[in-house]
């Protein structure tokens, strides 16, 4: 039996291109059942700890979970666990960026009123935006209990903690 040299398809004798991948199959190179490459691996999330780090996650879990709470203990606490460290920088940034939030949305209320009273009912409206930062709470420590470490989403790739 003949298989893409590209991507490991089997193929029908004397076929030109390969119906999966499109690639030219001039002389279809003969391959073995056991040498056919995998037709799907799948991806690695980026930031996703090594199987060696499988431990340093299992072992901080806990204070993976706590960095979401109160970031200073894990800050403190497990300086040398690249997992704890990681959900620290998390909930550091969360935090940042739940106390802008915050601030932003004073000034914002403010200045509505300022304008005109007939402007407030925009508040509770842009209020509900704050609703997202006890989401990214639960993503995180959701993440941080199944030993994972994927970004939140929006500020996930900000990075404070070296």
């Amino acid at each position: 039996m003949a298989y893409c040299k590209n991507c490991g398809t089997s193929l029908e004798n004397e076929i030109k291109f390969c119906p999966s991948c499109g690639a030219a199959q001039n002389a279809p190179a003969q391959m073995s059942e056991q040498n056919i490459p995998p037709l799907y691996t799948p991806p690695v999330m980026p930031g996703a700890p090594e199987k060696s780090d499988i431990s340093d996650a299992r072992e901080n879990k806990a204070m993976a979970v706590l960095a979401y709470i109160i970031f200073l203990v894990p800050l403190l606490a497990a300086k040398e666990s690249p997992f704890a460290k990681y959900h620290t920088n998390q909930g550091l940034v969360l935090f940042l960026a739940a106390i802008a939030y915050g601030v932003l949305y004073s000034i914002l209320t403010g200045v509505l009123l300022v304008i005109s009273w007939r402007l407030y009912f925009l508040v509770p409206i842009i209020g509900l935006v704050g609703l997202i930062f006890p989401v990214f709470v639960i993503l995180g420590i959701i993440n941080a209990c199944n030993g994972e470490m994927k970004p939140l989403p929006l500020i996930g790739g900000i990075q404070i903690l070296k």
